[in-house]
Order: structure tokens, then C-alpha cells, then sequence
């Protein structure tokens, strides 16, 4: 085979309609092909590719073989580098159509051997069909598309020659080595002989233990494939222990079942051949295959069948896979609101024992109220203390004000700071965690987002307006409207404002923090005014409201985490889970 030709598209036949199982196999590998497992945990790379090699099977041999049980065979012949696996394809069909040499790798370019009677079940993609066709035809020397050095680009394309020397009924895969030096050789072969019916492994005397053909040919015995052992370039002295081992070896790992074909070591003629005599044995086995249409039926029910029996494991492994993801998921996610949330509750924690009634604050209060003297004069006489009250805050609003800004600039700092306190809580968790530091990449989050400090103080604000507000509700009535316009409105807020922060025990008793009776003219300036329930009712309400907009401050911080979070599975595992249940059933009814 020396010259090919790209094969026309538009001579391949339309599909058949597949049948139920199909349609249950189809949404499988869709859901399959959907499932994403984007987090770093343990095992992930592994799972990850379980789930690739799983679509892969069902698109290149399990939904085919569901539509088309009468299709031909295929057998795959793959094995290790040098076991001769080209030579023995040669010898099956009695003259060179793959190359067969010293340099390796020598199988690069895929070549599918069928009779020409069954040309029309491979030229569309109905097997492999990640692969493109390429009509080849019989020379008398084998092309140099079997043969390659490295560097090369990986093979995409699948050559088709149609051969008489083939039986009917079965086609015939010279697979690259399962142990290439090439890794594009490797996965190739495995892709083949995932896609086969039935496998010849091709090994010699000297390398029928080696490790890498078992792994597939363990593989082989979970997929319940029927297999053929080639045992090449035997020593006659040494055929009948090497044959005893190998039996052995089979019968250990659930394939006593298998055919074994003994090659004997014999030299090629002049064209590489090996004697027609030598393959035989293996041919007549192949041509009986081919022959028994019922019987090739019941070959390729029993493979897909074993195949889809160990789809459903791969399955389940995805269910499980996209489970820990979630769970994973989740695990940082409550990191993300366990640091929050202390930082909304230390927030919160640190207005209601007066630690803000301290420095800066506790002196604009100061100021605006007076001295100690006039404590007394107010508690001796509320109406005198009211009077004096009036005039003041008339007179000079401004110390109200200052205080204001004062609770503004120490509630700004005591919010940034938790904020930044729990943003490098959260880093350090996800950062001991390997989903964690790939979600966090290089980026710093440890600190609080950029624009932050405004927003805070802009919040802080918003709440101070909000409490004028409720004064001007609360004194509506006509007998309190008086009384609060006599005090001002900026006074009031500020006197609620002390209030709110020097609550050690709750609401019930408004009782007095670190700032000691500083706070207590607050108080009674407000009950004055609007009564002791009323009061109550006051702080309560901006209380709750401050809560609430820490906590939508805090929430908001939390998001540039949260948001790294959104990755999700692409199909959830209770999903997963039931189509494996379902695959289970149908290899079972099977």
C-alpha cells in the first residue's frame, strides 16, 4: 500500500436509528462529556481522565456496537514494541501491507484491514469516529504511512484498505505499541483497543510477563472480551514452559479463556514474511469467527455488554468524583462564612460594650454635653437640664456634628478592621487547602477590596441618616414635636447614637458601658423626650439596622471569594449516580 486518498463524506451511509439502549447510552456519555471536575483535590487528574477514556469508549465502540450488533468484528492487534505485531498482520493476509522494522516506533499511521464487501460499515464514523477516513489501496511494497519518527504531529486519521485476503464478517487493526516511547502512540493504541471486539495481543517468549500488556489485558478481562494471546518468536525448546507459564498466568487473572497462538522463532524470506504455515492457526481461528454470523452476534453482545458492566464503575466514580468536588466546594465556602460572620459579630460586639465610647468619641460627647457639674444639675432637675438643653443645641449645632463624625471615623475603623481581619483568616484557610490555593492562584485577597473604606463610610453615614429619621417618626405626635425641635434633631441623633453604643445586656434596662454616667444624659435626654419605651424601641430598631447594613457590608467583602466558588460540576451526581444504576440494569437484562 503506497498511495491513499482522502474518502469522500457524502459516500458514507446515513446512521442507523439507534434503539432504546442507545438512546439511555447517548445521554450518558452527553452527561459524561458535560461533568467537570475543576477543582485540584487528590486523585483528580486520574478522574479526570477515567472520564475522558469513558466518552471516548462510548463514542468510539460502545453506542456504535448498540446500533449495529451485525456489524463485522473488529479485532485490534496490539502488544508490546518489537513483539512483531505488523510481521504477523502481513502473514495473516499473505503479503506486506503495514511496515514492520527495526526503527521504533514503526506503527504510527493506524490501518484497518477489511473485505471489501464490508467497506461501507467503516467509511462513516460509525467506530472511532474521532477519526477521519482515508481510502487506502494494495501495492506491492507497504506504505510509509505506517512508519514514523518523533516530532510528528499526532495521527487523525484512520487509513481504510480493503482487502480480499480478509475474511468477511471481521476487520483486522495494526494498533501502534502499548508501551510506545511516543505518548500520542500509547494513547492511540489504547483508543484502538478500547474501540475492539475482540483483542490478539501480540507478545514473545522473552516479554509475555511484562507489565504494561497485562494492565490492558486485566482490562480486557473486566470488559469480558474475547482475547487472542500471540506468543511470537518461540524457541522450540522453550514453547512448552513458556506456554505452561503463560496458560497459568491467563488462568490466574480471569482469562483462562483465552486462545494462545505459539509463533515459532523462524526467519523471514526475502520480502519480511514470515511462512504462511506459521499464522495458520490463528487465521483458521479468525476465518471461523468471520464465518458464524449468529456466533460474531454473540461476540459482540457479550464485549459491549462487559464494556458497559465496567462503564457503570467509571460512572460511579464520576458521581463520587463530582461529589467531592461539592463537598470540597462547600468545605471553603463555610470558611469563607465562619470568618465573616465572627467579623459581623465581633463588629457588633465591640458598638454595644462602649469600647467606642473611648478616645476621640467619648471627647466630642463630652464637649457637646458639657462638664461633670452640669450631670448634676441635669439629674437633679430634667425640666432645668431641658431647658438649658434647648438653648444649647439651638445656639451651636455644631458639637453635635463633630460627634457624629467622631462615631463615623471609629466605627469606619473597627469595621475596616474586621473586614481585613477576615479576609486574611479566609486566604490562610484556602491557602492550606490545595483546592483553596489553585481558586486563589496568585492573587492576594487577604486584605480588604479596594474602594472599601469609602463604601464604609458611606454606609456609616446612610445609618447616622437613618436614625434622624427615626426621631423625626418618633416625634411626630403633637405633644413630643415640641420637645425634639427644642433639642434638635443632630442632638438627638447623637444622644440615640450613645445609646445604641453603651448597651452591655440587651435591650432590657438600656443599661451604661465604659463610658460610666457619660452616657446616661443620653439616656435621660431621650426618655425626656420621647419616654422610656419609646427609647427602647428606638435603639432596638437602630440597633437592627446597623446589623444589617455591617452585614451587607461584610457580605459584600466576601463575594470576591464567593465568586471563585461558582465552578460547579455540569451535571449534578444524583444524576450520575442514577444513569449508573440504569447501565447496571441494562447489562443485567442483557
Amino acid at each position: 500500500m503506497s498511495t491513499t486518498e482522502n474518502f469522500d463524506k457524502s459516500r458514507r451511509p446515513a446512521p442507523a436509528r439507534p434503539p432504546g439502549a442507545a438512546v439511555l447510552l447517548e445521554t450518558v456519555r452527553n452527561d459524561l462529556a458535560a461533568t467537570t471536575l475543576p477543582l485540584a483535590l487528590p486523585g483528580v487528574e486520574q478522574a479526570r481522565l477515567d472520564l475522558r477514556n469513558a466518552v471516548a469508549q462510548l463514542d468510539d465502540y460502545i453506542i456504535p456496537r448498540y446500533r449495529s450488533l451485525d456489524a463485522p468484528l473488529l479485532a485490534v492487534v496490539g502488544g508490546s514494541t518489537g513483539a512483531g505485531k505488523s510481521t504477523l498482520v502481513n502473514a495473516l493476509v499473505g503479503h506486506a501491507v503495514t511496515r514492520a522494522g527495526a526503527i521504533r516506533p514503526t506503527t504510527r499511521q493506524p490501518i484497518l484491514l477489511h473485505h471489501p464487501r464490508d467497506a461501507r460499515w467503516f467509511e462513516n464514523d460509525r467506530v472511532l469516529p474521532g477519526l477521519a477516513r482515508i481510502r487506502g489501496t494494495l501495492t506491492a511494497a507497504p506504505s510509509d504511512a505506517g512508519a514514523s519518527g518523533r516530532g510528528q504531529a499526532p495521527v487523525a486519521s484512520l487509513v481504510l484498505v480493503g482487502d480480499p485476503a480478509v475474511p468477511a464478517g471481521i476487520a483486522v487493526v495494526d494498533a501502534p505499541d502499548v508501551d510506545s516511547i511516543s505518548d500520542d502512540n500509547r494513547q492511540l493504541a489504547g483508543q484502538l483497543l478500547a474501540a475492539a471486539d475482540l483483542w490478539v495481543f501480540v507478545t514473545t517468549a522473552n516479554r509475555y510477563a511484562d507489565a504494561v500488556p497485562w494492565r490492558l489485558l486485566l482490562d480486557a478481562a473486566s470488559r469480558d472480551i474475547l482475547v487472542a494471546v500471540v506468543l511470537d518468536r518461540v524457541p522450540p525448546a522453550a514453547e512448552a514452559e513458556v506456554s505452561a507459564d503463560l496458560h497459568a498466568m491467563l488462568s490466574r487473572e480471569g482469562l483462562g479463556g483465552a486462545r494462545v497462538f505459539v509463533v515459532p522463532e523462524l526467519p523471514l524470506d526475502a520480502t519480511g514474511m514470515l511462512p504462511a504455515a506459521a499464522v495458520e492457526p490463528l487465521l483458521g481461528w479468525l476465518r471461523d469467527l468471520a464465518a458464524d454470523a449468529a456466533g460474531r452476534a454473540e461476540i459482540a453482545r457479550r464485549t459491549v455488554n462487559g464494556t458497559v458492566r465496567a462503564l457503570v464503575g467509571r460512572v460511579e466514580a464520576a458521581a463520587l468524583g463530582a461529589e467531592a468536588q461539592i463537598t470540597a466546594t462547600d468545605v471553603l465556602a463555610a470558611d469563607v462564612r465562619t470568618s465573616y460572620d465572627d467579623a459581623v459579630a465581633r463588629i457588633l460586639e465591640a458598638t454595644r460594650d462602649g469600647a467606642l465610647l473611648r478616645g476621640e468619641v467619648l471627647a466630642r460627647w463630652q464637649d457637646f454635653v458639657g462638664t461633670g457639674e452640669f450631670f448634676r444639675a441635669m439629674e437633679q432637675n430634667i425640666g432645668r437640664f431641658r431647658d438649658r438643653m434647648g438653648a444649647f443645641f439651638r445656639g451651636e449645632p455644631a458639637p453635635a456634628v463633630r460627634v457624629e463624625a467622631a462615631i463615623e471615623t471609629g466605627l469606619q475603623a473597627v469595621i475596616i478592621d474586621e473586614a481585613a481581619n477576615a479576609a486574611e483568616r479566609t486566604d490562610q484557610r484556602w491557602r492550606s487547602d490545595p483546592a483553596g490555593r489553585q481558586l486563589l492562584g496568585t492573587d492576594d485577597l487577604s486584605g480588604t477590596s479596594g474602594g472599601f473604606a469609602a463604601t464604609v463610610a458611606a454606609e456609616i453615614r446612610a445609618w447616622q441618616g437613618s436614625l434622624m429619621e427615626l426621631i423625626r417618626t418618633e416625634g411626630q405626635g403633637k405633644r413630643t414635636q415640641a420637645r425634639w425641635l427644642s433639642f434638635g434633631i443632630n442632638g438627638l441623633g447623637a444622644a440615640l447614637m450613645i445609646v445604641v453604643f453603651s448597651m452591655t445586656a440587651g435591650l432590657t434596662g438600656l443599661e451604661i458601658g465604659v463610658a460610666g454616667g457619660t452616657a446616661v444624659v443620653g439616656q435621660r435626654l431621650l426618655e425626656a423626650v420621647f419616654g422610656e419605651d419609646a427609647v427602647r424601641r428606638l435603639a432596638k430598631t437602630a440597633r437592627e439596622d446597623l446589623h444589617t447594613r455591617c452585614l451587607g457590608l461584610l457580605l459584600q467583602e466576601q463575594q470576591r471569594f464567593q465568586k471563585r466558588l461558582d465552578i460547579g460540576t455540569g451535571v449534578p451526581p444524583a444524576v450520575l449516580a442514577q444513569h449508573a444504576a440504569a447501565l447496571r440494569k441494562l447489562a443485567a437484562a442483557a
